[in-house]
């Protein structure tokens, strides 16, 4: 073969190689942003993104304070997280799909959230949310039943929000309906179920309660005598009730109830030592 025959077949290969190889001899194309679609699968769930107005709502519900800490589960594109940023709590999403974590982070950069609002690609069953003092959450009943041990093991007073589903036989606090959705609001009660004892002005006196979730029954007795138990009510690690002429509230915290008694128009500080369990 001649020179420069073989010039003009090293040169139209070269050509050929330029048209057809990628990135070589035209502008690459930019990569393509990832956009989830509504109902795509997920590792529990299908992902379908709660309204921002019900979002709105959920975060009225559990009050949300520039001192709250919120962790959202399941938190797809990061709306929630970002939601409660732009109200100025410091907030994080655990999410299970890597893209949807590197999207969330995208939007709260948008937003100008990127300082308060975090995400995590983690598996929520494997996950320690023990620091939130607000959950919010749209899973399916199954999967709010599976958490409901840990949650209930949370600190008291901690709230959690649910878009659509229940906690089965624990009663929400609160339920909040907006345009045919529904948003469901508890408080992690204290554990206080057992016997309760105090010496006040009134005499000896003793409290029998029993539990289940924030419910209480319970008899009262003073040096030995029952009295009539009034207006019994547990919101987190606050506990209240009337017995006889008093009124006491006070804040349960493990072994012991701290808080105050009024007896004819004065108060005064009060506190009552857990002595055994009830046994049922």
């Amino acid at each position: 073969m001649k020179i420069a025959n073989r010039a003009l077949i090293f040169a139209l290969a070269v050509l050929l190689l330029c048209v057809t190889a990628p990135g070589i001899g035209r502008a690459q194309e930019p990569a393509k942003e990832y956009e989830p679609s509504v109902g795509q699968e997920g590792k529990d769930v299908i992902w379908v993104p709660t309204p921002d107005y019900l979002v709105e709502a959920m975060l009225d519900m559990a009050k949300v304070t520039t001192d709250d800490f919120l962790m959202d589960l399941g938190s797809g594109d990061g709306r929630i997280v970002i939601a409660a940023a732009k109200r100025g709590v410091r907030a994080v999403g655990f999410e299970f799909n890597p893209d949807m974590v590197a999207l969330s982070k995208k939007n709260a950069e948008k937003a100008g959230v990127s300082d308060k609002a975090s995400f995590v690609n983690a598996d929520i069953f494997e996950s320690d949310f023990s620091r939130a003092t607000v959950i919010t959450m749209y899973l399916l009943p199954h999967l709010n039943l599976k958490l409901r041990p840990i949650i209930l093991d949370l600190k008291p007073g901690t709230r959690i929000v649910s878009h659509a589903f229940t906690m089965g036989e624990w009663a929400a606090d609160q339920t909040v309906e907006k345009e045919y959705r529904t948003a469901y609001l508890w408080i992690v009660p204290a554990k206080v179920e057992g016997v309760w004892k105090w010496q006040d002005e009134s005499g000896k006196a003793e409290l029998s309660l029993t539990q289940e979730f924030q419910n209480l029954k319970g008899t009262l007795k003073v040096d030995g005598k029952e009295r009539p138990l009034k207006a019994l009510k547990l919101e987190g690690d606050r506990i209240s009730f009337g017995g006889g002429d008093c009124e006491y509230a006070g804040r349960a915290n493990g072994h012991a109830i701290d808080g105050t008694v009024k007896l004819n128009g004065r108060e005064q500080k009060w506190s009552a030592s857990l002595q055994q369990l009830v046994k049922r």
